[in-house]
């Protein structure tokens, strides 16, 4: 990792690639579906930042194949749930009248794709064909969105479909059946019994997924407690990566990026309100200089695997 890759500008690298919902308004129906199909730069930015963090794909086989779990149905079966004899009926609680959007089906067959490949690294379950909130299997704990919501109109569907869960289904990320038919469609995630953005797209969430992942495993951490000073320095030194919060485990956390490190700063009630993720050492402890934070008193870890 001889080269320095500045996260303080990954903002500028995601403006470029991701899709411009803001401009949806000012675009014919055709033009905006025009403009969410071009995926391929999306999908280069994802590999770009997997190889940046040490993940070399090189050959290794599928392991997670698209379809290969029994869903949401076989989670509730192991914890004891009482079979209702629609078991079997897989795919349980989809929807099979509705598209797949294209960009789920493109991130599946990625030569890249590290969830396939490596994913003890992700802690999260797919759910292929995705399955609709609310699900008429009975499994789901999803609601649909109510009649009040940001995302589709009164007369619209209303409802979720859901293609990948926290490994207790504590959060679920879904887009919308309204807009199913597009390439590329926002992504929400279940909160309890509210649905929020998530991200702007498929391919922002997969990529999203990546950055709070991969870090975490293969880069090395510092973990600790934030104040009001340390996070004035974080924000004075080290920009927003252009991202949405991540939603997850009652987390509400953001990115800021500097030279090969990036800071993920928990405002909800994780574990850890501040993580220093580097490509190196030095880059964790140049940061953590430049946080205030007393090296003497915590500990620099590093890579927990390398797959």
């Amino acid at each position: 990792m001889s080269e320095i890759v500045d996260y303080g500008r990954f903002a500028e690298r995601l403006a470029r690639v991701m899709p411009r919902w803001d401009a949806r308004d000012r675009m014919t129906e055709a033009e905006f579906a025009a403009h969410l199909a071009d995926t391929g730069p999306r999908w280069e930015l994802l590999d770009r930042f997997q190889r940046e963090w040490g993940y070399e794909p090189s050959g290794r086989p599928v392991v997670w194949p698209k379809g290969a779990n029994a869903g949401h149905g076989e989670h509730m079966r192991k914890l004891g749930a009482e079979p209702t004899g629609a078991e079997q009926d897989e795919p349980a609680g989809a929807d099979l009248s509705l598209p797949i959007p294209r960009a789920l089906d493109e991130w599946w067959e990625l030569p890249f794709n590290s969830f396939s490949r490596s994913p003890w690294l992700y802690w999260t379950n797919p759910e292929y064909p995705p399955r609709v909130r609310p699900d008429p299997s009975g499994y789901g704990a999803g609601p649909a969105l109510p009649e009040d919501n940001p995302f589709v109109g009164p007369d619209e569907d209303r409802r979720v479909c859901v293609f990948m869960a926290e490994y207790e289904y504590c959060n679920e990320w879904g887009y919308l059946a309204a807009e199913a038919h597009l390439a590329d469609p926002r992504v929400l995630v279940g909160l309890g019994e509210e649905w929020t953005l998530q991200d702007r797209s498929i391919s922002e969430f997969f990529l999203h997924l990546a950055i709070e992942r991969l870090p975490a495993s293969l880069g090395w951490r510092l973990e600790t407690d934030d104040d009001p000073e340390l996070v004035e320095r974080m924000r004075a030194a080290f920009p927003d990566m252009g991202l949405q919060p991540w939603r997850e485990l009652e987390q509400e956390a953001r990115c800021y990026g500097g030279p090969d490190v990036i800071v993920r700063h928990d405002t909800g009630s994780g574990d850890f309100p501040v993580l220093l993720y580097g490509r190196t050492r030095e880059a964790v402890e140049r940061a953590a200089q430049t946080l205030g934070i007393d090296l003497s008193g915590h500990v620099v870890t590093g890579p927990e695997r390398r797959p």
